[in-house]
C-alpha cells in the first residue's frame, strides 16, 4: 500500500527515521515482565486449593478442560489496563512545503478517562491445553504534550523550523485517542500449572487501525478519521487464575507499532466507511491532500481482565 502511494520504502524498513528500541529498553521490558509475574504469583498463592483437592483431581485424570487441568477449550475475554509509551520522533511530510521532525515526543495517556483503555480477545487452546492461538484487539491512547519544548528539525510551510518549540505552537491536535488500535493474531504456550495458577506466554503480529486526530494551526480542516497506518507486533507474558467456569488474568504486553497515515484534511464517519475511502484512494493512486504523518509507538502495557471458558463435551463411547 505504501509503495503505491509514492513512498520509496516501507516505514518499518527505514532505520534512520524509526530506530528500534535500544538494549536498555528491552532490559526494562524484561524487568517489568518479571515484576508482573512475581505479583501474580503472590496474589494467586492465597487461592491455591489444598493438597487433597489437587491429588483427587489428578487421580481422576479428567478428559476435558477444568480449573486444575487446562485442556481443549475456547475462551472469550475482556480487560482494562495502563500503557507506558516510549518517547519517539514524529514526522510530517507535505511534498514541496513541509518536512518536519519533532524529536523524542514524550507521549502520554489517560487510560482510565473516557475513552478507556480496554481490550477484547478470543483464545483457542488445542488438545492438552499447552498450545493455543489468540485474536487480540487493544484500544489504547496516545497524546502529545502541548506545553513542553522539543527539538524541531526540517521545514514548515517552506520555512526553516525553529530549533526548539512547543507542539502547541503549531498543532491544535496531535493524538490517536479513539484510539491507538491494534489487532494481532498470536501464538500461545502454557507453562506447567501449579494448582489453579497457569502461567503462559506468547507473541504475535497484526495491523494498526488508529483514529488519527491531527490538526495544524491555521489549517481550516483537520484529519479526524480511522486509518490503516502500518504493522504491529507484540510479545506477552501472563498469569491465569483458573476458576470453575472462567479465569482472572494479569498480563504484561510489549507492543511495537509503526504509524504512517495520510493527512486527508477530512472528518471521518464510521470505521468501515473510513477504511473504504482509504482503500479507494490507494487503489486510484491519489495522494493525500496534506501529505503523511506518523511515529513509531513502542509501549509497555500491564492489563488485567476476565475470561469465560467454553469446553467441548467429551465424546460419548
Amino acid at each position: 500500500m505504501l509503495a503505491r502511494e509514492g513512498l520509496s520504502a516501507p516505514l518499518w524498513s527505514t532505520p534512520r527515521l524509526f530506530p528500534w528500541p535500544s538494549t536498555s529498553s528491552i532490559g526494562r521490558a524484561i524487568e517489568i515482565m518479571a515484576a508482573v509475574a512475581a505479583m501474580g504469583l503472590l496474589v494467586a498463592a492465597a487461592a491455591l486449593p489444598d493438597n487433597s483437592d489437587r491429588s483427587s483431581a489428578a487421580s481422576a485424570n479428567p478428559p476435558v478442560s477444568t480449573a486444575l487441568h487446562p485442556g481443549r477449550e475456547t475462551d472469550f475475554g475482556a480487560y482494562l489496563g495502563a500503557p507506558y509509551h516510549y518517547p519517539s520522533d514524529f514526522h510530517l511530510v507535505k511534498p514541496g512545503t513541509t518536512d518536519l521532525t519533532i524529536k523524542k515526543i514524550d507521549w502520554f495517556t489517560h487510560p482510565f478517562e473516557n475513552p478507556l483503555y480496554y481490550g477484547v480477545r478470543i483464545q483457542r487452546w488445542l488438545e492438552g491445553g499447552r498450545f493455543g492461538t489468540m485474536l487480540d484487539f487493544t484500544h489504547s491512547k496516545v497524546y502529545a504534550p502541548f506545553k513542553e519544548d522539543f527539538d524541531f528539525q526540517g521545514t514548515i510551510n517552506g520555512q526553516p523550523a525553529p530549533a526548539k518549540a512547543k507542539v502547541g505552537d503549531y498543532f491544535s491536535k496531535l493524538e490517536w485517542t479513539h484510539g491507538h488500535n491494534m489487532l494481532t493474531l498470536n501464538g500461545l504456550m502454557r507453562l506447567p500449572s501449579i494448582g489453579i495458577i497457569s502461567p503462559y506466554f506468547g507473541a504475535g503480529a497484526g495491523l494498526s487501525f488508529p483514529h488519527s486526530e491531527i490538526h495544524l494551526k491555521g489549517d481550516p480542516s483537520r484529519t479526524y478519521e480511522y486509518q490503516y497506518t502500518g504493522p504491529v507486533g507484540q510479545a506477552l507474558f501472563g498469569i491465569e487464575l483458573r476458576l470453575r467456569s472462567g479465569s482472572v488474568f494479569i498480563e504484561y504486553k510489549f507492543t511495537l507499532a509503526d504509524y504512517l497515515g495520510p493527512l486527508t484534511g477530512r472528518d471521518g464517519t464510521w470505521y468501515p466507511i473510513d477504511m473504504w475511502r482509504q482503500f479507494s484512494r490507494w487503489w486510484s493512486g491519489e495522494e493525500p491532500r496534506d501529505g503523511w504523518a506518523g511515529a513509531r509507538l513502542t509501549s509497555h502495557q500491564v492489563i488485567g481482565g476476565f475470561l469465560t471458558r467454553f469446553v467441548p463435551k467429551p465424546a460419548t463411547p
